[in-house]
């Protein structure tokens, strides 16, 4: 009994299964209950797994997003830096010659655009704009993966706010760590301002090519036009410039920007903005910019007025307003009379370039021409090209001599002169004898220069050009009488203002005043300005010399009716320079004729397009001004010549060849006819004993009861 029953337990005994399930379902049983269990399991698992990665992904990335923030914070760029100062540059009427930098801050504002110019920027560049929190994940993706089906980065997955966090606090560099920070401040510019303020933000920063950083600049610089007045073509166009403002740039390449502009297009149809319909309506009629070829030569002064504003103003935080001496309407009416002639005369004369200054006899500058063109060359002839004024430079020769005793009628020998191995000659290798310094300073001898400079020493010279406001260096030797020493045009003229103004040497100068946008004045021009440098005689003797010149001399085609002109022509060494200063009691000018390169024009004199420049400006310029005769009083009453025979003229010119027909069937200078007196045609040999007309003139006021 107990044998059976240990036996009958042994064949039930069964070996322990690890897994009791697998072991019953062989059997053929199955516990109910166990196998929901299970799965109910496993999802568990899988949840706690997939909360435990999410939970250490966001911990990580907080982690991340709080180090690189905080980062941020200690180098202290989490605040909206303002755009760079500029500057507006007016004119003496208040008028604007020139607008540099952000002047006015956001010039732009989001409330006074149409929709579709700010929609066009959401569509090319940020279609979820208005919705995702400054990083688009679909976006992201969606670059991702076409990037990789191209096998190259042809997309970006950059938001709008994130590109705006690059330009505003970041630099260009393609790295992990400037990506990060990009996405940090990204969503900090969400959380700060609104979609609106983001988007104008970004408008009014981002760069459009040709120098055109804003939407406004950009919409002037294309289109001639305010921001809010750009068409649907015209905005899509400016759109598509942003991704690349080279390539695509309307001016440079219109096809390039039409095609970028029609991409634009289509994008704002897709995403709703605009109806098919208004779609293929823009397509039809793509924008076309209307930008000038033509830059004003005002830029001239603009730049000139630019290097100067270092030395009023050492920094600036806020923009500034510079105001300036410039007269707009001489300004135009000297860039059209330099164009005018040099189109006219230039190419069959060998000149190519011109400059011109025009001043007041406090030596503010009222126009300047620093060149032919300003779009193909902005080198500024005025102030910084240095040229042999050649007998432009006898003034201060004669000034020298008169200081030294001599008068306008004292007489010297002009003969040959030799000094070693030089000879210095006239124009027309003639010599007159015995001549009077007035009619040789008016018929620009050159021997009877170089002879004064022999008696005076070119010392004398020097100093003299020096104290009237010559600063370039001067050679010391005899060969100062032609002028063979380099100056500008604007020191040139600048030295001739104290003829002009009573004896005062000047400064020149543009700048009266500068201010920031808010009002505080932080330069105003001022001061008593130079002492007295040319007496009232010599003042006088000089005057009456370069009167000589216009009414009878080299500079004949300079005159104009109703006002007291002197003026001394130049011209250089081979014909390479032609200079005509020239000036009334009321302003004084400058002008240069010449080419870049320093070769010859065919025979080109200070007396012909410098001079006749010069009248084309001043003439009109003087109109309503009341004429007054030039400063100076002679101490002793003059006695020589005051005019210029035919046969000395014609035999002694050093400069000009024989006035044309049409001149010469003039009859005289308004004091000549007003007076009487002998115009040079007119007069006949032997008959030069009278004084100038201007003296007559003088003579007649005084015998008026």
């Amino acid at each position: 009994m107990g044998r059976s029953s240990k036996s009958s337990r042994a064949k039930q005994r069964v070996e322990p299964q690890l897994f009791s399930g697998k072991s019953g379902q062989k059997r053929g049983g199955r516990s109910p209950g166990r196998e929901p269990r299970r799965g109910r399991s496993l999802v568990w698992v899988a949840l706690r797994f997939s909360f435990t990665l999410a939970f250490l992904g966001g911990l990580s990335l907080a982690a991340v997003f709080g180090y690189v923030w905080f980062t941020l914070d200690k180098q202290g760029l989490l605040k909206i830096p303002d755009r760079e100062p500029g500057v507006m540059i007016l004119a003496s009427d208040g008028s604007v010659l020139a607008e540099q930098g952000s002047f006015n801050g956001d010039a732009m504002r989001i409330a006074d655009l149409p929709d579709y110019v700010s929609n066009a920027f959401i569509a090319i560049e940020d279609r979820r704009f208005r919705s995702h929190f400054g990083v688009d994940p679909i976006g992201l993706l969606r670059a991702m993966y076409t990037n990789y089906r191209s096998g190259r980065v042809v997309q970006g997955g950059s938001t709008l706010t994130q590109q705006l966090a690059k330009n505003l606090f970041l630099t260009a560099d393609r790295t992990i760590e400037r990506k990060l920070q990009e996405v940090v401040l990204a969503v900090w510019l969400e959380h700060q301002f609104t979609k609106d303020e983001i988007l104008q933000l970004y408008l009014n920063r981002i760069y459009f090519g040709s120098g055109a950083t804003g939407l406004e600049k950009a919409a002037r610089v294309y289109y001639q036009k305010s921001a809010a007045e750009l068409t649907l073509p015209e905005a899509a166009t400016l759109a598509g410039v942003v991704k690349a403002p080279s390539a695509a740039n309307p001016i440079s390449d219109p096809q390039a920007a039409a095609d970028r502009a029609r991409l634009v297009i289509q994008s704002m149809a897709e995403a709703g903005f605009i109806t098919p319909e208004v779609a293929a309506a823009a397509i039809e009629r793509p924008a076309e910019s209307k930008t000038v070829s033509f830059l004003s030569a005002r830029n001239f002064v603009v730049d000139w007025i630019g290097e100067q504003l270092p030395e009023f103003v050492q920094d600036y935080q806020q923009s500034l307003i510079v105001e300036t001496t410039i007269d707009s309407s001489l300004q135009g009416s000297a860039e059209q009379a330099v164009n005018k002639e040099l189109n006219a005369q230039g190419s069959k004369l060998g000149v190519s370039q011109g400059a011109m200054v025009v001043m007041d006899g406090s030596g503010a500058v009222l126009a300047m021409i620093g060149g032919k063109s300003y779009r193909k060359s902005q080198f500024n002839r005025v102030t910084k090209a240095r040229r042999q004024p050649g007998s432009a430079f006898k003034p201060f020769v004669y000034l020298a001599a008169l200081e030294h005793g001599l008068t306008p009628d004292t007489v010297e020998i002009d003969e040959p002169v030799r000094i070693g191995s030089w000879q210095p000659e006239n124009y027309r290798k003639k010599y007159l004898g015995p001549v009077a310094l007035e009619t040789a300073f008016a018929l620009s001898l050159n021997t009877i220069s170089v002879k004064l400079v022999l008696q005076l020493g070119p010392e004398a010279v020097i100093a003299v050009a020096h104290r009237l406001g010559i600063t370039s260096p001067l050679g010391n030797d005899a060969s100062i009488a032609l002028g063979t020493s380099e100056v500008t045009l604007l020191e040139l003229t600048s030295a001739f203002v104290p003829f002009s103004n009573g004896g005062y040497p000047v400064s020149a100068y543009a700048v009266t005043r500068i201010r920031t946008r808010d009002g505080r004045t932080i330069y105003e021009r001022n001061g008593s300005g130079f002492p007295k440098s040319v007496n009232d005689n010599e003042l006088y003797g000089m005057n009456r010399m370069m009167r000589l010149v216009v009414t009878d001399g080299t500079g004949t085609r300079a005159a104009f009716p109703g006002f007291d002109i002197a003026g001394k022509t130049g011209t250089s060494q081979d014909y390479r320079d032609a200079w005509f200063i020239g000036y009334t009691s009321e302003l004084i000018a400058g002008v240069w004729v010449g080419n870049d390169d320093n070769s010859p024009t065919k025979k080109v004199t200070g007396g012909l397009i410098p001079a006749m420049i010069w009248r084309e400006v001043m003439e009109p310029a003087h109109r309503g001004l009341t004429p007054r005769p030039l400063p100076g009083e002679a101490l002793v009453a003059a006695q020589g010549p005051a005019t210029v025979s035919d046969a000395q003229y014609d035999q002694g010119a050093a400069e000009e060849p024989a006035m044309p027909p049409e001149q010469e069937q003039q009859s005289g200078t308004f004091f000549e006819r007003l007076f009487g007196g002998f115009s040079r045609k007119q007069h006949k040999p032997g008959k030069n004993k009278g004084v100038s007309a201007y003296e007559r003139m003088m003579h007649a006021r005084d015998d008026e009861p």
